[in-house]
């Protein structure tokens, strides 16, 4: 993982962005290259343009879901994804050049070039992440501990989204006190830590261990690696880091007091709500012809109203009113807006509610101020009061707004109401909250775009 921007990147997906970016902007110079020889195209201005391009297509890429983990795709399900990527990138890539300041794009056979570069990338990105190509310069890395912890530390190594980055080793401690559930032969036999890391060569070590009272821990000779230059990890970190999710059982008063992150500074909180301003302002105006069109359809189907509203609870824990499209039949003829409407899905609702439209209005609630464009996911009330009494902490995701999507929204199923599916979201939602930046921000929004195109959640 590399820190950037505050946020962690999974290695493996930098290498993949790495490398189409630069098959890309090498396609492009190529292109170039060899039509000056026949048209005289102007080579100056060509880089910085060809960079343009490649950052824009990276960006499509990205929302498309091509730089993440698709192990559990079928064929099909990879082709679809595809031939969507293609849908969108090719006329977004002939706009483009339109747009760049360099004018060699202006030759129509320069421009089939591209888009035929494009396409090639489009398609070698497919087929690579089938076949789950393995990291380039993959960190080597020992377990301290044998037990369940280990075990899943290894399991989550050992995924796609890491370029199925295997553990050197198991280092055994004293007084684990536990079942041990790592093979035998895993088990590194050297009787001092310091002896076993400069043999295998370590470059982190991860200490799998969730709670550490009883526990021998060799403190002294974790020192001397981490004096050594080798990266140290407690449980909890690596899982932050490698999930995006802050654990539950690592939460304690102190932790959030004294530890890093979940902080509220001035500065980020108004570039926050400029970039919430200027996004819902663009995307209202954009997509007004499909809620206009939504809102028609809507009325016209049974005569009731076109809106409802329902109280969430919000920023500090206020209360306010939700905006979303009615989906459901008006049995009654009721037009009551506090509450939704009574019954099935109409046949309009049913489609706009699979389409996710029905959330749209919520862009008015954004420009009100009650919401985010990310954030944590706005809860009813009664639901607040009801899981705050059985989760600690649960308070800590209303230092933030709310959002019309978020961390969890795109990591988790947000519509399982019990308590441990409460628990596994909020896990998602503090991370949020720890970490939260324009960076994040946007990150969310493209896996948005993604779930949205691909029907699903992304992971």
């Amino acid at each position: 993982m590399l820190k950037t921007f505050s946020q962690y990147f999974s290695l493996h997906v930098l290498q993949r962005i790495g490398l189409d970016l630069l098959l890309l902007v090498v396609a492009v110079i190529a292109s170039a290259v060899l039509q000056a020889d026949d048209s005289g195209i102007e080579l100056k201005g060509l880089l910085p343009s060809a960079l343009a391009f490649a950052v824009v297509m990276i960006i499509g890429n990205f929302a498309f879901g091509l730089y993440r983990p698709v192990d559990e795709d079928s064929p099909q399900a990879a082709f679809a994804r595809f031939v969507l990527a293609a849908l969108f990138c090719l006329p977004v890539a002939y706009g483009v050049m339109w747009l760049l300041p360099w004018q060699g794009f202006d030759s129509l056979a320069m421009r089939l070039q591209v888009l035929i570069s494009v396409l090639a990338v489009l398609l070698l990105r497919t087929l690579i992440n089938r076949n789950q190509a393995s990291s380039l310069f993959a960190p080597r890395i020992l377990v301290v501990g044998t037990g369940k912890e280990a075990q899943e530390a290894e399991n989550i190594l050992l995924s796609p989204e890491h370029g199925k980055t295997g553990v050197q080793g198991f280092f055994p401690i004293d007084n684990e006190g536990e079942e041990q559930f790592v093979g035998a032969e895993k088990v590194v036999s050297d009787n001092s830590l310091t002896e076993a890391v400069k043999k295998m060569g370590i470059d982190i070590i991860i200490v799998a261990i969730s709670e550490l009272r009883g526990r021998a821990l060799p403190l002294r000779e974790l020192l001397d690696c981490k004096l050594a230059g080798v990266r140290i990890l407690d449980w909890h970190s690596f899982h932050e880091r490698v999930r995006r999710q802050v654990r539950l059982d690592s939460l304690r008063a102190s932790w959030l007091i004294f530890g890093e992150g979940f902080q509220q500074p001035l500065a980020r909180m108004f570039f926050k709500r400029v970039f919430d301003l200027v996004i819902s302002f663009f995307l209202l105006v954009l997509i007004s012809p499909v809620m206009i069109l939504a809102a028609f359809l809507i009325v016209f189907e049974d005569r009731g109203p076109m809106f409802y509203r329902q109280e969430r609870v919000g920023l500090g824990g206020q209360v306010f009113r939700v905006i979303r499209f009615r989906c459901k039949r008006v049995d009654d003829g009721s037009t009551n807006e506090d509450l939704p409407a009574p019954g099935e899905f109409s046949k309009i609702g049913w489609i706009i509610h699979r389409l996710r439209l029905d959330r749209l209005p919520q862009l008015l609630n954004v420009l009100r101020g009650d919401m985010s464009l990310v954030g944590p996911r706005p809860e009813r009330p009664s639901f607040v009061d009801r899981v705050a009494r059985e989760i600690p902490f649960y308070g800590v995701r209303h230092c933030v707004k709310p959002g019309m999507t978020g961390w969890a929204r795109v990591h988790d199923r947000g519509d399982d109401d019990s308590i441990p599916g409460a628990i596994q979201k909020l896990q998602y939602e503090l991370y949020y909250v720890k970490n939260h930046s324009l960076v994040l921000d946007m990150l969310v929004l493209l896996e948005t775009v993604h779930v949205v195109l691909m029907g699903k959640r992304a992971r």
